[in-house]
């Protein structure tokens, strides 16, 4: 009877030990980043013609200077997040300025279709299908 409490104890004891140490500190260089690669490369594709101002992959977010697209007269700022690694419409939020305010719902939901259609196209061009 003694044995096996001095084995319980033993045992607890330990257990309570090895859960002091917590989780070995990551390596410098190794963190994760939570956001998929293939919105986050195809955002910055299909807003190219738009400057980088900042861009942070473990928070997601892309934020661009105004910009004038290819055949239009109209400068466009964008701020991007992608908030998940999945790779669904739900993971990407934009939202579309203009110097005058706000884009069109319509415009702004056909920025969404095409930065998830190059996402696809990068990812099946990837093979990760």
């Amino acid at each position: 009877m003694i044995r096996i409490r001095h084995a319980l104890v033993s045992v607890i004891l330990v257990v309570s030990l090895a859960a002091c140490g917590g989780p070995a500190p990551t390596p410098r260089g190794a963190e994760s980043v939570a956001v998929n690669r293939y919105l986050w490369a195809a955002s910055l594709d299909v807003l190219s013609f738009l400057p980088v101002q900042s861009a942070d992959p473990f928070t997601g977010v892309i934020t661009t200077g105004f910009g004038t697209p290819p055949g239009s007269g109209q400068a466009y700022r964008a701020t991007i997040q992608v908030s998940d690694p999945a790779m669904d419409a739900r993971s990407l939020n934009v939202s579309l300025l203009t110097r005058n305010g706000p884009v069109a719902a319509e415009t702004q939901r056909a920025v969404e279709d095409a930065i998830l259609s190059r996402a696809r196209q990068l990812r099946i061009a990837d093979g990760a299908l």
